[in-house]
């Protein structure tokens, strides 16, 4: 086997495969990483939206990162749903400890379908403990509206919103903008006092579950690959594109319906019988 980047998710768990660590794997799978993730939560969820969420001891998300860096090491670390502050303590604590040099935070707190993915009374937890730890921070628009507390609606507010978050301790914020209206859908990349817009075209679809979840784990992939972070961004967000314009017609369940994480594979038709 190759010396593929070892690319770690730390996040919640997807039963239907679109989101969480399950999406994690896939991306990094799909753009030559070794994927290896540890559980953070166990929520029960499918394309419609999330049934309930159960917890994990804290003991058990420790030995699983532990394991991890202590035998194969690690690369790149992707962060998604933490879920409580507790969780935040431990994975803060695993952190510090293996100082991983690149940390990309996904500070997930609602599903597609408007589930919480992370308690209120944790949020103060996530921006201390973690936001200073992170390579980059990629918040959609609610979220970095619910972790500042003011409306995010166009992209003057998310400039405002990036440079905010920027002061939180993250060495670069990347607000994307899906949720803003429009015919292009625009990310604000804030770096070092610079401000990078990567654009696509909004694609009309359903299967948007998982995307942000995708879209930043694309980003630690290209990171472990040695793009610079606006690099990174970049062509996380064309990958991103692609895997939604690829989907964008199937029908897999009732609600939110997935990306098409091996799109590429898939229109070489390398594994296609």
């Amino acid at each position: 086997m190759p010396n593929f980047i070892r690319a770690l998710t730390i996040a919640g768990f997807d039963g239907s495969g679109g989101a969480g660590i399950q999406a994690d794997i896939k991306t990094f799978s799909a753009l030559g990483c070794y994927a290896m993730s540890a559980l953070t939560a166990l929520p029960v969820q499918n394309t419609t939206g999330v049934k309930n969420i159960y917890e994990l001891p804290l003991s058990f998300i420790k030995e699983q990162c532990e394991a991890i860096f202590e035998d194969i090491g690690v690369d790149v670390v992707k962060i998604g749903m933490l879920f409580n502050s507790d969780v935040i303590g431990v994975v803060s604590d695993i952190l510090l400890k293996y100082k991983p040099k690149l940390i990309v935070v996904d500070p997930v707190m609602v599903a597609k379908s408007g589930d919480s993915l992370l308690k209120a009374d944790a949020i103060n937890a996530l921006v201390e403990k973690i936001f200073p730890l992170s390579t980059i921070i990629t918040p959609n628009m609610p979220e970095a509206s619910q972790i500042l507390g003011q409306e995010i609606e166009g992209e003057g507010d998310m400039i405002d919103a990036a440079v905010k978050l920027a002061c939180l301790g993250s060495k670069a914020v990347i607000v994307k903008g899906g949720h803003a209206k429009g015919e292009f859908c625009r990310d604000l990349l804030y770096l070092d006092g610079v401000r990078y817009r990567f654009g696509a075209k909004r694609i009309s679809t359903i299967n948007n579950h998982g995307t942000g979840c995708t879209f930043s784990a694309a980003i630690a992939a290209f990171l472990g690959h040695g793009y610079t972070i606006p690099e990174a961004a970049k062509k996380a967000k064309i990958y991103i594109t692609g895997a939604l314009n690829a989907a964008k017609d199937y029908k897999i369940g009732k609600g939110h319906g997935p990306v098409h994480h091996f799109y590429d594979l898939w229109k070489e038709k390398k594994y296609v019988m």
